[in-house]
């Protein structure tokens, strides 16, 4: 039968029909590929898969990270179990790309809905390509050479002592990466900053650096290029982390949220 794809926006994202994430084949896989490419977001919905059938799903599609930082699913540690309830109303409920603070960070993540409030806690993508196409030429000549330091301790440090956060600083220094990326299969350029894991950009005083940055975040927060996503139980979302970033909804406290994702290695930008 195939995959049937029916787009979200006409920007990016889409919902797709077909798949059977419990009994992936070589065919299904390299069709999906192609669609991911596409719309850059995916939506599958009532995936009733086991943990064990999540971890071998990520696969299909490269080496899986495992988090050194978040919490996981016990006995599987590539799965990262985020959780937000009334005790600890968590939410990644800023614009980011994931770990960027790696050397090499993720190509893209799956991300499972387990446990989901009746109203709210809702996911926003932004197509970083299309923010970057909007830019004025004068900050695009601004920024197209610029490099970002990224820094796990911005958002990690708290979470360790001064001998672990040393420790953990000597496995994971800060990462130099370009402020426009170009996606490895694609070639399209789009902007690589987040408020989470980047310092400062090289070259600039501390003003001009986090002046540079918010207008960059304000480009991700233009709806024009966006899609927003409503989870269900057993919802499953696909993000090309090269070409999107995005922002969870924290509007549902004091209800629990739990998600469960799988992180596929990526590679160098450039």
């Amino acid at each position: 039968m195939g995959i049937r794809v029916a787009p979200i926006t006409g920007t990016l994202g889409a919902e797709v029909f077909g798949v059977d994430m419990a009994n992936p084949t070589a065919p299904m896989i390299e069709e999906l590929r192609k669609v991911w490419l596409d719309h850059k977001v995916l939506v599958l919905r009532d995936q009733h898969i086991s943990t064990e059938q999540h971890v071998a799903f990520g696969r299909c599609f490269g080496e899986l990270e495992v988090h050194p930082f978040a919490p996981s699913s016990e006995g599987h540690p590539e799965i990262v179990r985020i959780t937000s309830s009334r005790e600890f109303p968590y939410a990644a409920s800023n614009w980011h790309s994931d770990v960027t603070w790696r050397q090499e960070p993720s190509m893209g993540s799956i991300l499972r809905g387990v446990v989901i409030p009746p109203v709210g806690g809702d996911t926003s993508f932004a197509d970083a390509g299309a923010a970057y196409d909007r830019l004025a030429d004068r900050v695009k000549e601004l920024v197209d050479d610029a490099v970002a330091v990224h820094d796990f301790t911005r958002t990690f440090g708290a979470r360790l002592s001064p001998r672990e956060r040393a420790e953990k600083q000597e496995e994971y220094p800060p990462a130099r990466h370009p402020v426009i990326r170009t996606h490895p299969e694609t070639g399209v350029r789009s902007i690589y900053t987040n408020r989470a894991f980047v310092s400062h950009i090289e070259g600039m005083d501390a003003e001009e650096s986090r002046r540079t940055l918010d207008l960059l975040e304000r480009a991700m927060m233009n709806p024009s290029v966006q899609c927003r996503i409503s989870w269900e139980v057993d919802t499953f979302v696909m993000w090309d982390n090269r070409a999107v970033q995005h922002h969870a909804s924290n509007d549902f406290w004091p209800e629990t949220r739990v998600v469960e994702r799988v992180t596929i290695v990526g590679d160098k930008p450039f």
